[in-house]
């Protein structure tokens, strides 16, 4: 196992902690009505289509949209009359 250097360490460091943060705060930032949500949505596949293929920034944003799209979910879930 080679060791990285002392300064790559801590810059990995640093970027892990500043996605894990922008990503709560993504989480945490999502519009509660469907409408809104939806445009972000479209917002979001723009910007992953304009990113290149395979990059971080792209990896990202497809993980942004997984959260917006399960978040549509859970409301269109709630619109739905019970079975029974």
């Amino acid at each position: 196992m080679t060791k990285m250097p002392a300064g790559k360490a801590t810059a990995t460091a640093t970027a892990t902690a500043m996605k894990e943060t922008s990503s709560k705060a993504v989480e945490a930032a999502l519009p509660e009505d469907r409408a809104a949500l939806l445009k972000l949505h479209r917002e979001l596949r723009h910007r992953r289509d304009a990113l290149p293929l395979l990059s971080e920034e792209r990896a990202d944003t497809v993980i942004e949209l997984a959260r917006v799209e399960v978040q549509v979910a859970r409301i269109e879930r709630a619109m739905d009359p019970p079975l029974g």
